[in-house]
């Protein structure tokens, strides 16, 4: 009697085998997508500074805001226009009609404060290392920089 087929150890080495690729896959694309989202959070920063820096040289001051402004939130920080940084585009001209926020919503934000007009800081925070730069970091006029977390 030759029966043709596989063994029981067989079809669960097989499984077994299939189970390690998948993990594995899942991992990587999960350190796919966090590379990505800093990816965004430089490429955002990049794009905001731009931004300020045309409405610093109409302006000759950064735009004042009372407090830390968490950027892209849509009641008060969602548009860059000659009012500065407002929650609707209404004053020309317009600098950046949609500030965007932070890729991963929940976690951490882009921070804008101004002290007087001069300079300003943006911290944002990073799943991981972008060249130099991991963690917490701090967007200037002069650029980005490795910065101390907030507690």
């Amino acid at each position: 009697m030759n029966k043709k087929g596989f063994t029981l150890i067989e079809l669960l080495v097989v499984i077994a085998i299939i189970g390690l690729l998948s993990t594995l896959a899942v991992v990587a694309l999960s350190s796919a997508r966090e590379k990505a989202r800093d990816s965004k959070r430089l490429s955002d920063l990049k794009q905001i500074q731009t931004a300020l820096e045309l409405y610093y040289t109409d302006e000759n001051a950064y735009p004042i805001v009372a407090a830390a402004t968490t950027l892209g939130d849509d009641a008060t920080a969602d548009c860059l226009d000659g009012g500065g940084i407002t929650g609707a585009c209404a004053t020309l001209p317009t600098y950046m009609g949609l500030v965007p926020a932070d890729p991963q919503t929940g976690t951490t934000d882009y921070i804008y404060a101004v002290e007087d007009g001069t300079t300003y800081t943006i911290s944002a925070e990073l799943e991981g290392t972008v060249g130099a730069l991991d963690d917490c970091i701090t967007m200037t006029p002069s650029g980005i920089i490795n910065a101390t977390c907030a507690p």
